[in-house]
């Protein structure tokens, strides 16, 4: 199994390498865009690649032979997403997890969807949302992760909800998340071309805690 890392100095995603490290025998290449953040801890295992996502051609070098690419990116997602895509589409790569945020369908409670967009601002939900679209049209079998608002508690508790369902719950640990992707790349055939939102139960609210 090898898989790809992307944004691999994120914070769900150091858990994720963490676990992955300790817990299988999996091969990973962590792309990151400044490579001196991260040590190498154990170079017959790991490679880490300096790079761009919005670097196709480097892309499509780094998923040669790759089994699941795992992204844990930020900023602009629609141009990330192409870049992703054309990439995996050149190296025949199939399988990809993306995490993104909450609200991409509409999917929130009314005043809790209020408050979110509010946040979060249109011109940025609007990108998440093409993202999401470009990736779930195309021909790859893509997990999306709707994540609720995070917090860094060790705490591993979380509900799953369905593209469709009503999103439940406000907050989620990095630990969760980082639970879920870890056991998605143990075994690949999980939620094949789903969309989960993911928060912790009984954190229903109009807002998150703390906010």
């Amino acid at each position: 199994m090898k898989v790809v890392i992307l944004g691999a100095f994120g914070k769900i995603a150091r858990l994720v390498e963490s676990r992955l490290l300790s817990e299988s025998d999996t091969d990973m290449i962590w792309y990151l865009r400044h490579a001196s953040r991260l040590t190498n801890p154990d170079p017959k295992r790991v490679e880490i690649v300096e790079g761009n996502v919005n670097d196709t051609d480097k892309l499509t070098e780094v998923f040669h032979g790759a089994d699941i690419v795992y992204a844990n990116l930020g900023g602009n997602f629609e141009s990330k997403a192409k870049s992703v895509k054309k990439a995996m589409k050149a190296d025949d790569v199939k399988r990809l997890i993306w995490v993104t945020g909450l609200g991409i369908y509409h999917e929130l409670p009314e005043k809790f969807e209020k408050w979110n967009e509010g946040l979060i601002g249109q011109s940025v939900m609007d990108d998440t949302r093409r993202a999401a679209q470009l990736l779930e049209t195309s021909d790859l079998n893509v997990t999306i992760i709707r994540a609720a608002y995070m917090n860094n508690s060790p705490k591993v508790d979380y509900e799953l909800t369905q593209k469709g369902q009503e999103f439940r719950g406000t907050i989620i640990s990095r630990a969760s998340i980082a639970d879920l992707i870890v056991k998605i790349i143990k075994t690949p055939s999980l939620y094949e071309n789903s969309s989960l939102g993911i928060a912790q139960p009984n954190t229903d609210g109009d807002k998150p805690v703390g906010y």
